[in-house]
């Protein structure tokens, strides 16, 4: 239910397949690291490589912030994967 975009450098990794399976398992969220229990960001280790990634908000055109995130009707949902220095 959402757009997913990576970037250059986890584009260009061996491992893609492995490493969309560690965003997709992720679940280690704690209060220091999510403190609203939102679970729109983490951050993990891959074959020595740390990795972001994030879910963005946006309303149904892509153009703002979702006026409503908790409605998909009029949310788009983006998750963003990029490598650490990437960011």
């Amino acid at each position: 239910g959402c757009r997913v975009i990576i970037t250059q450098g986890v584009q260009a990794l061996d491992s893609l397949s492995e490493l969309l399976d560690q965003v997709r398992r992720y679940s280690a969220f704690t209060p220091n690291n999510d403190p609203y229990g939102e679970h729109d960001f983490g951050s993990f280790i891959h074959d020595d490589i740390t990795i972001f990634w994030k879910i963005d908000t946006y309303d149904a055109d892509l153009q703002m912030h979702s006026p409503d995130p908790c409605d998909p009707a009029v949310t788009a949902r983006v998750l963003t994967i990029m490598l650490a220095d990437e960011y």
